[in-house]
């Protein structure tokens, strides 16, 4: 393993051994398609493990798995399969061409880089692109260069006769320059590139408009004589491309670039793409966008019918590397079913993966290597895409996560932090803590997912009598609170076992199911914002950004939500007298004293790193009991921008301090269902005491 010295942006460093699946979950009788690049072309073995424990940490559980090659063991011969980064248009064929007539392409662009050469528009020969001095053609340019987020009209002209051809660029609020180039050159109908060339060069910025006209343009074009013009403002919620000349060479999107952006004209009257289209006729364009690897399946797995549900993982093992490739088996539709379910939080995952953070250092790779731990971490592979909390190259924040990839963070044994106190787990290896507490107790569980929720609805969850969430279920669409919602209220138990839960609100497609959309708008712990009139998705058309903006906070699902964040680092609960009322004290029997979780495997407590509370005002239920609440925050916790006003005034009315806590919530709903929410991320860590034992592990 190569030490932090290294270049962090390699974009062409691909791991030994890596793959993914086609989706995240299958029941038995269906069939999972497993994807794998093997960087040498190597042989691999495949074999199925059962995932008990994902904490690397020698003063924990360690990395546990069970052996289920019996079930599924095989030996292929590898092979590389490329990835290739950066979106764009694709036109099988452009408008018919006669060789020897002049011809003129054309765009509106918004660049968002301007310092790399890259392609607008191509078709055979002809390349209209930008570069450090502005429009360039054949290593002609204008020689001026362009400023980044402004809008301009670029054109290139060909005269064949002649091999004469021009280009200029208009910044639309003033300013024209123009170049002129000899090139011989035969025209012919091809296919059509919008962002990108065969060559490669992806754009990234904003195009809008693209076309192809006749004639010889030596100003500005107007879009007259048209034989071909994409207009972007139809189709905003799929991926294609129409074209309204005369021709119809419609098209098809490349690696999911963004639509639902401002383009040229927005006139700031309408914020929602649907209601003016017109103003939203642009496409945002990424030379580092990744939607599906289009990788060649390598193997099938049928699950068999007697298959147990669980979490499981095909370990891919060569010469070269090693990879765990996660998977969950659901039960049959008819049954058996266990009493408990356990909600894999795959959105949160999904929003999650490949998470660039700055805070990689040498010491972290040290304990990596020291702990056994997964050894990649996505700052060293750029390749496969980053997470919804990076920002593109132009510092336009990734509205997409597709789970058609190797999602690196998503792996036995990846740690997130160099935890001073604990493990430093987050998403899918500290939610196998809960996991490894279930099996070290005997509880039989199924295993649901989000994706599975958000297609099937209340009819998943019904054959169970408690839901178990993870550490931090904070990505979810309507479709998954409204069957949660209706699951308690119908009777269900759920047990809220994270913080900062149901939080985002994310989109999906029916064409694109591997997909989620993400626009962060209007408050919240944001790493990049959403930019004024692009608040709403691409996908459904609905206004994107927190759950509670849209009116649906998280308290009128579990009764508490996200108050305060900070470090990775966690204290301890104190129980308030009402714990002991015989109406609640078999919550906490075998508990003694008042302290719980004063230690743990994340951050060291079982309060910490994001902490969520009841408030009545954002709909914690009536009869909403309040049992534990932390206390000592460390130093590293704030209040979360969306409960603050101004300095210390806070939207609830209480000190902004006062809001650093976490709560532990119980109540009840009419007709049966119950709820038991513990407001903290780290909670789950300290199920692990010396063993499965302690005080919050007897509370659960």
């Amino acid at each position: 393993m190569g030490g932090v010295d290294e270049p962090l942006f390699m974009p062409h460093q691909e791991l030994p051994l890596t793959g993914y699946l086609d989706r995240f979950s299958h029941r038995p009788g269906e069939r999972f398609s497993c994807f794998v690049s093997s960087r040498e072309a190597a042989p691999y073995r495949v074999c199925l493990k059962r995932v008990i424990s994902g904490d690397p940490n020698p003063d924990g559980p360690g990395l546990c798995f069970d052996d289920f090659s019996d079930w599924f063991d095989l030996t292929l011969a590898g092979r590389r399969q490329a990835i290739a980064l950066g979106s764009y248009g694709l036109v099988a064929e452009g408008p018919p061409c006669d060789p020897a007539a002049e011809r003129t392409w054309t765009a509106l662009i918004c660049p968002g880089n301007v310092t790399d050469t890259q392609a607008v528009l191509s078709e055979g020969p002809i390349v209209l692109g930008i570069g450090p001095v502005g429009v360039c053609h054949a290593g002609v340019s204008v020689g001026a260069p362009m400023r980044k987020g402004a809008w301009y009209r670029i054109w290139l002209s060909v005269r064949p006769s002649s091999g004469v051809f021009v280009i200029g660029q208009t910044r639309l609020d003033g300013g024209t320059v123009v170049a002129h180039g000899r090139l011989a050159m035969a025209l012919a109908r091809g296919a059509v590139m919008i962002g990108a060339s065969p060559e490669g060069g992806h754009f990234t910025g904003k195009i809008e408009a693209p076309a192809i006209l006749a004639g010889f343009s030596e100003a500005t074009p107007a879009l007259e004589a048209v034989l071909a013009v994409w207009n972007f403002s139809r189709g905003i919620a799929t991926q294609t491309i129409e074209d309204e000349g005369p021709h119809a060479c419609h098209g098809v999107l490349i690696n999911l670039p963004t639509r639902a952006v401002t383009g040229a004209g927005w006139s700031g009257t309408e914020h929602c793409w649907r209601h003016a289209p017109g103003d939203y006729a642009a496409i945002h364009f990424h030379a580092d966008d990744l939607g599906d690897c289009g990788w060649t399946a390598d193997f099938t797995w049928t699950v068999p019918e007697d298959m147990p549900s669980g979490g499981y993982v095909f370990h891919l093992m060569g010469d070269g590397g090693e990879d765990w490739i996660p998977l969950y088996v659901l039960p049959r539709v008819e049954g058996p079913f266990a009493s408990v379910a356990c909600l894999a939080s795959t959105f949160t995952y999904q929003a999650y993966a490949n998470h660039a953070r700055d805070a990689i250092d040498q010491a972290y790779f040290d304990r990596v290597a020291a702990w056994g731990a997964f050894p990649a971490n996505p700052v060293k592979y750029p390749i496969y895409g980053r997470s919804l909390y990076n920002m593109h190259l132009d510092g336009s924040g990734i509205s997409f996560s597709s789970r058609l990839r190797p999602i690196l963070t998503m792996r036995p044994g990846f740690l997130t932090f160099d935890d001073a106190r604990g493990s430093g787990l987050r998403h899918y290896p500290a939610d196998t803590h809960l996991l490894a507490w279930l099996d070290s107790q005997g509880i039989a569980f199924d295993i649901v997912t989000d994706e599975d929720l958000d297609e099937q609805g209340l009819s998943l969850l019904r054959p169970y009598n408690v839901v178990l969430t993870g550490s931090h279920p904070e990505y979810h669409t309507p479709n998954t609170l409204d069957a949660l919602l209706a699951y308690t209220k119908s009777g269900g138990k759920m047990v809220y076992l994270g913080g900062n839960g149901f939080y985002w609100r994310v989109a999906r497609c029916l064409d694109m199911p591997w997909a989620i959309e993400l626009r962060r708008a209007e408050g919240g712990i944001r790493t990049w914002a959403a930019e004024p009139g692009e608040y709403y998705h691409q996908f459904d058309g609905q206004m994107g950004g927190l759950w509670r903006r849209n009116r649906r906070p998280p308290q009128q699902i579990c009764g508490v939500g996200f108050s305060s964040q900070g470090r990775f680092e966690g204290t301890h609960y104190r129980l308030l007298p009402i714990a002991r009322d015989p109406a609640y004290a078999w919550i906490f029997e075998g508990v003694e004293g008042t302290v719980l979780g004063d230690y743990g495997l994340s951050g060291g407590g079982a309060a910490g790193f994001e902490l969520d509370r009841a408030d009545d005002a954002l709909g914690t239920p009536d009869g909403a009991v309040i049992l534990a609440r932390s206390e000592d925050p460390p130093e590293s916790h704030y209040t979360v921008p969306e409960e603050v006003l101004a300095g210390s005034l806070t939207i609830s009315g209480e000190h902004v301090k006062d809001l650093v806590r976490a709560e532990i919530v119980y109540f009840e709903r009419e007709g049966g269902g119950a709820v038991f929410s513990v407001g903290s991320i780290t909670f789950c860590g300290s199920l692990w005491r010396d063993g499965f034992e302690g005080p919050v592990s007897r509370v659960l």
